[in-house]
Order: C-alpha cells, then sequence, then structure tokens
C-alpha cells in the first residue's frame, strides 16, 4: 500500500513539474525532460485532446459503462499515453475508451504516459497500439493498414515487420476495402464475418455484391454456402449443357429447378422421366449445412 502511495505521489510531483511554465518540456534534450518522458504523470484530464489519429471509430456505449464502472471500483490499472502538444497540453496517443470511461465517472485526473513525437510518428504508435487489440472489427483493422500505407508511405513488406502479421494476412485485410460501403458496413455491424466478405470480394460488380450480400443475411448462409452461391453466380453451366438438361426432364421441373437451386444456396441434382417420375438430390458438406438446408425445407 505504501509503494502505490509512493508511485502516486511521484506522479503528482511530476504533474507540478509540467505545470511549472519554467520547465515546459517540448523534446528529450530539455532540462528535466528525463523526469517526465516515459514516466508516468497524473495529468488534468481537461488538458488531454483526443487523437485525430484514431483508428477506432465505434465506441459500444454498453462496453464503455462497464470499463466506467470498473474505474469507479478500482481506479486506472493501465496508464493511456499521451504526447505533448504545448504548455499544460496533450493528446492521446492510445488508450482512449480508458479516457473516455474516466471522463464518465467524473474523475479530474488521469495516470498517463507522456510521449514527444511528430504526427507522423504519433499516428504511427496509435494505429500500430490498436492493430493489436482483439477487439477491433476487420474493416477497422484493413482501414489502420492503409492509413499506414497511405500516410506513413510504408510497403506492405515493411508493415507486415511493423505489426507482426503475415504480409497475406495484411493483403486479405486490405481486399477488404474493395467491398461496396454497405457490405463493409453489415461486416462492421456483425451481420457477416470476414469470410463471407473475402468470399463477396469475387464480385467484381457491386450491384450484384449487393444483391447477394442481402440473400446471405437473409437467409442466415454459412460462409461455405456462401462460396457455393458465389461460385454458381460466377460459373453458371454453359448454354449447351443449360439446354440438353432442360430437353431431358418435363417444363413442370426444367421451370422450377432455377427457383429450387436459388432457395437452397446449393447444387441440386434432378432427374425425371417423361410421365412425370423422378427424384431430387439435394448434396450437403457439413452438418451445419445439412441444419442450414433442413430448416429451410421444414422450418425447424
Amino acid at each position: 500500500m505504501a509503494k502505490a502511495t509512493k508511485k502516486q505521489a511521484l506522479g503528482r510531483g511530476l504533474s507540478a513539474l509540467l505545470n511549472d511554465p519554467e520547465n515546459d518540456i517540448r523534446s528529450v534534450s530539455d532540462k528535466n525532460a528525463d523526469k517526465v518522458i516515459g514516466n508516468v504523470v497524473e495529468l488534468d484530464i481537461n488538458s488531454i485532446e483526443v487523437n485525430p489519429f484514431q483508428p477506432r471509430s465505434n465506441f459500444n456505449d454498453e462496453t464503455l459503462e462497464e470499463l466506467a464502472s470498473s474505474i469507479r471500483e478500482l481506479g486506472i490499472i493501465q496508464p493511456i499515453t499521451v504526447r505533448k502538444l504545448d504548455f499544460n497540453k496533450f493528446q492521446l496517443v492510445s488508450g482512449e475508451r480508458r479516457f473516455r470511461a474516466s471522463k464518465l465517472v467524473g474523475l479530474e485526473t488521469i495516470p498517463a504516459y507522456i510521449r514527444i513525437a511528430n504526427d507522423q510518428e504519433s499516428l504511427e504508435m496509435a494505429l500500430v497500439e490498436n492493430i493489436q487489440r482483439q477487439d477491433l472489427d476487420p474493416i477497422e483493422i484493413a482501414l489502420s493498414y492503409q492509413r499506414l500505407i497511405d500516410e506513413i508511405e510504408i510497403t506492405q513488406e515493411k508493415l507486415s515487420d511493423r505489426v507482426g502479421k503475415k504480409r497475406s494476412t495484411i493483403t486479405n485485410y486490405l481486399r477488404l476495402l474493395k467491398l461496396d460501403p454497405i457490405i463493409q458496413t453489415g461486416m462492421r455491424d456483425g451481420f457477416i464475418s470476414m469470410g463471407h466478405g473475402r468470399t463477396l470480394i469475387n464480385i467484381d460488380k457491386k450491384k450484384e455484391q449487393i444483391a447477394i450480400y442481402e440473400k446471405v443475411v437473409s437467409d442466415g448462409l454459412s460462409v461455405r454456402a456462401t462460396e457455393q452461391l458465389v461460385k454458381a453466380h460466377k460459373d453458371p453451366k454453359s448454354p449447351s449443357d443449360k439446354k440438353k438438361s432442360v430437353l431431358d426432364m418435363p417444363d413442370f421441373v426444367s421451370n422450377s429447378l432455377d427457383s429450387i437451386k436459388e432457395r437452397l444456396a446449393t447444387k441440386v441434382d434432378v432427374t425425371a422421366s417423361k410421365n412425370g417420375k423422378g427424384k431430387i438430390v439435394i448434396p450437403f458438406h457439413s452438418e451445419e449445412d445439412f441444419k442450414r438446408i433442413k430448416k429451410l425445407l421444414t422450418g425447424e
């Protein structure tokens, strides 16, 4: 307990140092910079502005309230990180959820690590730190990668080293940005997964992307079923094969076959004789796919 009190007192002492105009630290070479830079300091929460480079754009109100409740009971366990802008003026580099939750609680000060960084360094720190988080959605991660590439002028290969991810992983995320904005929003809201998105990218026309996306959402299709739907869309039967199959079965079957396939989102094999007798074969590829087809057929 005594150790924690001493640490907190040290933070307040550094705060007093920062509030002294004669000790306005602007670079690592300034007097007393070694006492402040890299240390935890209790900062006036109103002296901190949010980071315009923050890659996260969605902050869940419910989880913020939960974090605020935790801070109310236990305090700030992990300090935020800020960079010094001017005398007694700072900007968030990382920890915006903790910062927002602390304001909800009504805290007047917040523990923070102080960094000296220019705009590019601040952007890189904020993006890389946030990319490592587990709760970013795929589009947020893709946008963060794209900003690093565009604004820091870094290659995918160097970015791979910087964030500790395979280059192929980064490429897969970046490709998601080719999806129509409606589909990107659906992924951010959890209607479809990254696997669905990666499959829909294979549809070039945005209008067709959206049509298939809407079917995936309305029918609750799995990634596997979506892959089959996209494949069927891109590689329909050749006209000669289709014509032959139509001639081999009665009109009441051939006229309904396409709608059955579309409804089940899978290949359907039908054999029928001229007297009207025949059979329908519906293949499935997993237990999940079987249950999906069963639900479509029986409603259970």
